[in-house]
């Protein structure tokens, strides 16, 4: 059988290239110790045989499996349902490309779940965890922690025993809470309602203190019935604003904490008669393509979700979850988007 024909080795690349085994091994794992001219003959003769390297043997050398969890603290309806999950795909699965990192998706849907998913990551499957819409006093993050799993979160976690240094890309969820009721009170609005988030998940009980902060330094009382709080779902959201009407049915301002949660007010205040902005002036958060194709479309925060997932898989990718460093922490800014609901 001649060379045409037979799967090519790591030898048969090496002679190809003029250089050792060892030389082609460090190449193919990424090592830095190869000058580029050596590096740039390996990756042709690579290319010119057609090799792909075999990863289970190159997982037993390296213990590494080359693949990054990307783990959604949802069940799947969910994952699916909110604009903001799609963002955090796209910027995740775009760096791990570039790395030459796989990314194996998972949400949880129920505690049994939840609890064969802690034993398959925790069982070194996976070389790191990327773990987002994370819930408070979720087991994941310790086991994972304990386990020597490298470990990223995508937002500050809430309610979680700090043993181990916790690695974060977070978004500035206060001063967007903040930025959206501001913009709302400065437009001459005088009874400025919101529709929380969910308050065992750091975005909502963030979200929640900015619009707290802004009514408090506007000199605004927020009154008994001007908040409901809801799960970033579309149904929860329309429960939430028909609860405040109920008790408040003279509100002229409502901040919503998710674009998806600001569509289904919109249906609300239109079905009860409210016209938006005329009566009621709307404000959601994401910045989605929902809010922009909205009756009338959404002034909303935008906050950046693809680079959110970018730096994330920076962070696990570049090792520094990996040592028990000092905890890093990044906050990416949101802003104002305005449109014609506000």
């Amino acid at each position: 059988m001649n060379d045409r024909r037979r799967r090519p080795t790591l030898e048969m690349v090496a002679e190809r290239a003029g250089v050792g085994r060892g030389t082609v091994s460090r190449v193919i794992n990424g090592s830095a110790q190869v000058s580029p001219a050596t590096r740039e003959a390996v990756l042709r003769a690579v290319a010119d045989l057609g090799y792909v390297p075999n990863h289970a043997a190159r997982t037993l050398v390296t213990q590494r499996t080359d693949m990054v969890a990307l783990v959604v603290s949802e069940p799947d309806e969910r994952l699916f349902a909110q604009p903001f999950f799609a963002g955090i795909v796209r910027g995740v699965s775009s760096l791990l490309n570039e790395r030459g990192l796989q990314m194996l998706l998972a949400t949880e849907n129920s505690a049994e779940e939840r609890q064969r998913l802690g034993d398959y990551l925790s069982g070194h499957h996976v070389d790191g965890v990327l773990v987002v819409s994370l819930h408070r006093d979720d087991p994941l993050p310790e086991r994972l922690a304990d386990a020597g799993v490298p470990c990223v979160h995508g937002g500050r976690p809430l309610g979680i025993t700090v043993r181990h240094p916790l690695h974060y890309v977070d978004i500035d969820n206060v001063g967007g809470g903040y930025v959206a009721t501001r913009r709302l009170i400065e437009s001459g609005r005088k009874r400025v309602a919101t529709v929380a988030g969910p308050q065992d998940m750091i975005a909502g009980v963030d979200r929640l203190q900015g619009y707290r902060e802004a009514m408090r330094d506007a000199g605004r009382v927020v009154p008994p019935g001007f908040i409901a709080a809801s799960d970033f779902t579309y149904e929860r959201g329309e429960s939430a604003m028909r609860e405040i009407l109920a008790a408040v049915p003279d509100i002229d301002a409502v901040f919503v904490a998710s674009d998806l949660m600001a569509l289904a007010a919109l249906r609300v205040l239109r079905e009860t008669g409210r016209r938006v902005p005329d009566d009621v002036a709307v404000v959601g958060f994401d910045d989605s393509a929902l809010g922009l194709h909205s009756d009338p479309p959404l002034t909303t925060i935008h906050q950046p979700t693809v680079q959110m997932g970018r730096e994330m898989a920076r962070l696990l990718a570049d090792g520094l979850a990996g040592t028990e460093s000092e905890p890093v922490g990044i906050v990416l800014d949101t802003h104002l988007v305005e449109r014609e609901s506000a």
